[in-house]
């Protein structure tokens, strides 16, 4: 469930979820009536739950229409609780949490300019400039701890509380101790390791002209890579799907990727419809490769050995400042925003050339978004890269339809233009990636059943690429991705549920090649839904099952931690079942999940992900998340 107030007395955005009526938070002692009997019990004390401790978005703040969420107590997919599942398998990995990471579809870029090129391990990085701001009422506590099996377990601890009704501190803290799934030498030989932390405040004045957002998050993010399993054909001993036996090519090898990012974002208003802001960034990324060459992982490397012969000590450093001075404000409904935009980055490596690359940008831009009533909106934005690259965007939402519209021109990242390993070494000037792509959604709702029938059609050219030789290239024709879709959830009887989604993609152009993309993607779940014992628990139970078909996935490189084209290893299509049961008991929620129940029941003994790379076996995954609300 979600709330919404104003900062100002603005039109409030819903988001197609319930919304309460907004209220002016200059003036603070006026609150809702409403809102102060509801979090009193008939004795008249305090109740404090997921209904005081609530979280709201920077982005929201900025576009003058701030949403408050209660604490997610909802037990639907609760049970895919690693990154991947999370995100409905739309990511290629190892086939391990933490492992390397891609998305199955290409993704328009969040930034055109230049970035480090190192975005294998993004998917577990929590951006502080997209993290929870929280205004609770009580200190609010949220522990989850995670136990998959064959010894993969994640630990995440949130905590927040208001300093006085304007002022919210706060911190996380997550951790991963995720054992290798193929050839662990015992029970905590880790493929990955990662220790994260982070902390938050927000503060808004007393009058609320004023408002600050500030937060910094630190992720070390350690993998002790494998290289996969050694195919068959070159060893005669080394045989799929024996996992925890498998023969894999690396032990003497790990990789590192080391974050900072401090972030804040503060506003003032100076009159009505007018307000200035100013956005920071201050990032550090710092990645590492090391490979003992004197052991047998050297038969996994190519022969080429440019900085040292014995030992691989990749080093790549990529650092940033950015800030963003701009004014906004709404007027008769229309919020617009304007700002100018100064970013500093430099890559370095003590392999290159001149030790460092610079990267001095300047962006123009603006955003309008008209809500012209609760259902119907329009938004138009964009920005401009003097004096190379750009990116506009459109944004329509109507009760039964949705449209959007991107079309950006942007660079090749910092790695794809300069790199200099142990193993792999260039110098390019690529040219600037171009991109076009629509996407619409129609919006069917009934009593019993929802569907989202969709379509996205996407152009790309220019598109750079790692080849099938492992080295960066770029691609000199157009792709066109035809991608139709259809959601949807069906509600099948009094207690049972069926939510599914199903893609497919179609690739063409002189360049479709260079792009990886499974035909068909499906992903769906059955599931019972209902509560027990007079609603003291709820429970939900059920299956779930996904499926790619048959395509040459990109292969993936440790060395230089990035994924490359290969037409020699088939990822066939093969369906993996999950069995799953969560239950909630007042606010306690505990999950327990069976994964790959068909092992052993298909043509094949099991499936990859990635070449050379299996997915799960057979194992049991237990977790549970409790808030605390005093």
């Amino acid at each position: 469930m979600q709330f919404t107030f104003a900062q100002r007395p603005v039109q409030t955005q819903t988001s197609g979820q319930t919304a309460r009526q907004g209220r002016v938070l200059a003036e603070p002692q006026e609150g809702d009536e409403d809102t102060r009997k509801s979090l009193l019990d008939d004795s008249t004390r305090m109740v404090y739950g997921p209904k005081t401790s609530l979280f709201f978005y920077e982005k929201d703040i900025k576009r003058n229409s701030l949403k408050l969420f209660e604490q997610d107590t909802l037990l639907t997919n609760f049970h895919n609780y690693d990154p991947v599942a999370k995100n409905s398998w739309k990511y290629q990995d190892l086939g391990n949490i933490g492992s390397a990471a891609k998305p199955v579809f290409y993704q328009a870029p969040e930034l055109i300019g230049a970035t480090s090129g190192f975005h294998a391990y993004d998917l577990y990085f929590v951006d502080p400039a997209k993290r929870r701001f929280f205004d609770t009422k009580s200190p609010f506590t949220e522990m989850s701890a995670f136990f998959g099996g064959g010894n993969r377990n994640m630990l995440d601890i949130y905590f927040a509380r208001n300093i006085n009704p304007r002022w919210n501190v706060g911190f996380d803290f997550k951790t991963e101790r995720i054992r290798k799934t193929l050839n662990p030498n015992g029970r905590d030989d880790h493929m990955v390791e990662q220790n994260a932390y982070g902390f938050h405040t927000n503060y808004r004045s007393e009058n609320g002209r004023y408002w600050f957002l500030g937060a910094f998050s630190r992720m070390r993010h350690l993998v002790n890579e494998i290289g996969g399993i050694i195919p068959p054909e070159l060893d005669e001993t080394s045989v799929y799907f024996t996992y925890e036996d498998a023969k894999v090519w690396l032990r003497n090898s790990q990789a590192s990727d080391l974050r900072q990012d401090s972030h804040f974002y503060h506003e003032y208003k100076l009159g009505n419809g007018l307000q200035v802001y100013h956005v920071f960034d201050r990032k550090n990324q710092k990645m590492r490769f090391t490979a003992n060459l004197n052991t047998s992982d050297s038969l996994f490397f190519n022969k080429e050995r440019f900085n040292n012969p014995d030992t691989t000590q990749n080093r790549s450093s990529f650092s940033e400042w950015r800030n963003e001075f701009g004014i906004k404000g709404t007027v008769k409904g229309f919020y617009y925003n304007a700002f100018a935009k100064l970013r500093n980055a430099k890559m370095e490596s003590p392999f290159f050339p001149e030790k460092k690359e610079n990267y001095n940008e300047f962006y123009l831009g603006g955003e309008l978004i008209g809500k012209l009533s609760d259902k119907w909106s329009i938004q138009a934005d964009g920005e401009y890269l003097l004096a190379d690259a750009f990116k506009i965007h459109g944004l329509f939402i109507s009760p039964w339809l949705e449209l959007e519209y991107t079309k950006a021109l942007y660079r090749p990242t910092s790695m794809q233009q300069i790199y200099f390993g142990n193993h792999y070494q260039w110098e390019n000037d690529f040219s600037n990636i171009g991109m076009d792509q629509v996407k619409g959604r129609v919006k069917l709702d009934f009593e019993k059943f929802r569907i989202r029938p969709t379509l996205s059609i996407s152009r790309v050219n220019n598109y750079v690429y790692f080849g099938e030789d492992k080295q960066v290239a770029q691609a000199e024709g157009e792709a066109f991705m035809l991608m139709p879709g259809i959601e949807g959830s069906f509600q099948v009887g009094k207690k049972f549920k069926w939510d599914f989604e199903v893609i497919y993609t179609e690739v063409t152009g002189s360049a479709s090649d260079k792009f990886r993309i499974p035909n068909l993607y499906a992903n769906t779940r059955f599931y019972f839904d209902s509560p027990a014992f007079n609603e003291h628990v709820f429970v939900q139970m059920g299956v779930d099952i996904r499926y790619k078909s048959s395509f040459f996935a990109e292969a993936y490189n440790p060395s230089y931690q990035q994924f490359y084209l290969q037409n020699g290893f088939d990822v066939y299509a093969y369906p993996v079942v999950d069995v799953f049961l969560d239950f909630r008991i007042n606010r306690t929620r505990v999950l327990l999940k069976y994964n790959h129940l068909n092992a052993g029941l298909m043509k094949n003994e099991g499936y990859f992900v990635t070449p050379d790379y299996t997915g799960y076996r057979s194992f049991l995954d237990l977790g549970i998340s409790w808030y605390l609300f005093d």
